[in-house]
């Protein structure tokens, strides 16, 4: 096979075939008396993989496990897979938190007056210290009076309640912080429950990716061994 053969099959160019080469994505070509890349079916099917890994654990990973493929490594291989499924899994675990957090949201009793943060405390259970920690980190971004006393109002009340579920659920205040910042953005729970059901749907999609780039993996690893 030259190039442009396992180009054509993909939409690449001939000279991304090289570049892949060239970075141990695929095995060492061939070359003719003149200096051409010979491929094979081989190398074929490491394109194929290659190209099936990326959509299920990124680019960069997806070099890693050719590299260690050539390498022979193949603890490698297995640990690089294992991590990307242990991250995909941890932020399935991540959506259901959150997903479970705005859907308890909409069981509060509204708040229309404006809360202290002595009443806001009481309210959750929490203490006040634990409120001025949750503002320090931006999760919540209450109003002053004149004399500096905050006041949380009814959004404010809703970040907190949000918060205090995530942090129950053992969620640090910086990733809490970027969730509570969405809503803020979105303007309430509505919008943020259209973005959780797209989020789930990249998951889903990055896991099928997963099951058709492990298919291609066993195919090349047998190839490769052969």
């Amino acid at each position: 096979m030259r190039p442009t053969d396992l180009a054509r099959e993909h939409g690449l160019s001939t000279q991304a075939v090289r570049n892949y080469e060239e970075s141990g994505f695929l095995p060492p070509a061939e070359r003719t008396p003149s200096g051409y890349r010979v491929y094979t079916e081989v190398h074929a099917t490491a394109l194929r993989t290659f190209l099936a890994l990326i959509p299920a654990f990124g680019h960069a990973t997806a070099g890693q496990i050719m590299n260690a493929i050539h390498a022979g490594s193949l603890d490698d291989v297995l640990t690089a897979i294992d991590r990307g499924h242990e991250q995909l899994l941890r932020d399935r675990s991540t959506l259901d938190s959150v997903s479970r957090a705005v859907q308890d949201l909409t069981d509060f009793e509204p708040v229309l007056e404006p809360r202290t943060i002595g009443e806001l405390a009481r309210r959750l259970g929490v203490t006040p210290a634990t409120l001025r920690a949750w503002e320090e980190a931006g999760i919540l971004v209450p109003s002053r009076e004149p004399t500096g006393y905050r006041l949380f109002r009814a959004e404010d009340v809703r970040d907190a309640e949000l918060a205090h579920l995530l942090r129950r659920g053992g969620y640090p205040l910086a990733r809490i912080a970027l969730v509570v910042d969405q809503i803020r953005t979105a303007g309430g729970t509505d919008t943020l429950g259209t973005a959780l059901t797209d989020w789930r749907r990249r998951l889903t999609a990055r896991g099928l990716a997963m099951l058709a780039a492990s298919a291609r993996l066993n195919e090349y690893l047998t190839t490769h061994r052969r």
